[in-house]
């Protein structure tokens, strides 16, 4: 196996990802861009998206990672807009686009534009998400689009099989397609909720970090294939583990934390990275197969394929968003009031990612090569599409609407005050510890514990303070900096005496990790 082209794969995208954090350009649109120049570059190897790989391999840790940073609490609370999306559109977007598209081209079958239907309709994960947090969003609307992103592929799958069905003549009938969407959704979260028990208990008896992030990189595709070969949904089984251990993460031992989250983003990044630069790189393999559909016909197609799916959003959203308040007397009560603004920015964040890509070449020989070629063309060029148009502008789109900003003042206070809570329910803990025979400390020692308490007690604080005139830095930040110096010259002294033999590097790695955990801490603090 040449493993070359998979290094200049990771190597190219992590290089373009990391570029586009200086640019006002998101990563995604960046990384897809240079994938369609370089695809065309001689030399570059020919990159395909294969289902077999993107599917069970790397969708199930993009969904965990996307799932394990949610809200379980917030998603609680806007179960009623994500299930209007993540189910309803998705099915709404399938019958729509189909239907479209069977009317625009000649001689397609209505049952082939439906396959084209159901994999254009999911919206992507990891581009919502991306776009939504570096242009801060309101956290309603986030989460919003993060949850219809994490359960939409488990209806846009199984639409695609009951579609496909049809297509290649397998006798499939919408009974049986809603029959089998009924199973696989209640069997991918039936097995999300039998496996999360369990592996939260493994999490949380392990006690070596380097077996718990083992596990942590395993539970993704463990319940993705437990669900899959039960024909359940993979991808609901793993949202379900996911929002589980995510919720339950203080449980687990701050070690394994740490070292879980720097694993994680790592994971995350390199993923990201490359499936956005394979989306690029497809557009000569695409070409290739395009057939009997290209030039000025092909190009109509996509365009009209384009507005189609980006109007269906429209016309799905704000009816979605609105009729039930019309409707109902506990919706008005219970939820909180949603604006024009926010629904247009919902419907027009639909972009569309690799998912569409990956379902769409899983597509069988089986099925025409006519139609499944222009499938094929026309998923790519709505993935496309919707990237660009709606990913570039995005972001000027929301600056535009002028959402309120998040009040940095109200946040602090509330962050104080539920750090003053919690240092005197610590400080309770600790008089009743000392106050046990088997505890007895110095007074130095024990001041110095109490002295860990006010210091994260007043930090909080200090960021509402007056700042340095001369630096123009809270006493906080200037308190966290002087801390970063303190422990940048011990790291040299440790280094230079290891240097001198007086110290082995075995020692030199134990102090110097103490260190690092203590500029850790300092770190988080002020993020």
């Amino acid at each position: 196996m040449d493993v070359m082209p998979l290094l200049l794969l990771v190597a190219g995208s992590a290089a373009v990802a990391a570029a586009a954090r200086r640019t006002p350009v998101p990563a995604p649109l960046l990384l897809v861009a240079v994938g369609l120049v370089v695809s065309y570059i001689p030399g570059v190897p020919s990159y395909t998206l294969d289902p077999h790989i993107v599917l069970p391999l790397l969708l199930p840790p993009l969904l965990y990672t996307s799932a394990t940073d949610s809200s379980y609490l917030d998603l609680r609370a806007q179960l009623r807009p994500v299930a209007l999306l993540s189910v309803g559109y998705v099915l709404f977007a399938t019958v729509v686009v189909g239907w479209a598209a069977h009317l625009l081209v000649p001689g397609l079958p209505l049952t082939a534009a439906l396959v084209l239907g159901a994999v254009v309709a999911p919206p992507d994960a990891v581009a919502a998400t991306a776009v939504a947090r570096r242009v801060g969003l309101p956290s309603r609307i986030t989460t919003i689009l993060q949850g219809e992103s994490l359960l939409n592929d488990a209806t846009a799958i199984t639409a695609y099989k009951v579609a496909l069905g049809a297509a290649v003549g397998a006798g499939a009938t919408w009974a049986g397609g809603i029959r089998e969407f009924a199973l696989a959704a209640i069997g991918g979260v039936g097995i999300g909720l039998v496996l999360m028990a369990p592996l939260h208990w493994l999490r949380t008896h392990l006690t070596e970090p380097l077996l718990q992030n083992t596990l942590s990189l395993l539970i993704p595709f463990v319940a993705y294939g437990v669900a899959e070969g039960a024909h359940a949904s993979g991808v609901l089984a793993v949202v379900v583990v996911a929002l589980y251990l995510g919720h339950r993460a203080w449980e687990v031992d701050f070690a394994t934390r740490l070292q879980e989250e720097a694993v994680w983003k790592m994971v995350a990044f390199v993923l990201e990275s490359a499936v956005f630069a394979l989306i690029g790189l497809q557009l000569p393999i695409v070409l290739k197969r395009l057939g009997e559909y290209e030039g000025a016909s092909a190009a109509w197609y996509a365009v009209a394929v384009f507005v189609v799916v980006v109007v269906a959003r429209f016309v799905w959203v704000y009816p979605a968003t609105f009729l039930p308040r019309l409707l109902s007397a506990r919706i008005r009560e219970r939820e909180e009031n949603p604006t024009w603004r926010g629904a247009m920015v919902t419907s027009w964040a639909g972009m569309r990612g690799v998912v569409s890509l990956a379902i769409a070449f899983a597509i069988p020989p089986t099925m025409p090569d006519g139609p499944r070629n222009l499938i094929l063309f026309l998923t790519f060029t709505t993935v496309i599409g919707t990237l660009v148009v709606q990913g570039v502008t995005l972001p000027p789109l929301i600056r535009l609407l002028r959402f309120p900003g998040r009040d940095r003042q109200a946040e602090t206070l509330a962050e104080a005050n539920a750090q003053a809570q919690a240092s005197r329910a610590a400080e309770a803990r600790l008089d009743d510890l000392l106050s046990d025979e088997r505890n007895t400390l110095p007074p130095p020692l024990a001041d110095r514990l109490r002295m860990v308490l006010e210091r994260r007690r007043n930090a909080v604080w200090e960021r509402l303070g007056q700042v340095n005139p001369v630096t123009g830095e809270s006493v906080d930040d200037t308190y966290r900096r002087l801390s970063r110096e303190m422990i940048s010259a011990e790291r040299e002294v440790f280094v230079r005496l290891r240097d001198l033999r007086y110290i082995d590097d075995e020692m030199l790695r134990a102090l110097l990790r103490r260190l690092d955990l203590e500029e850790a801490a300092a770190f988080r603090e002020a993020h």
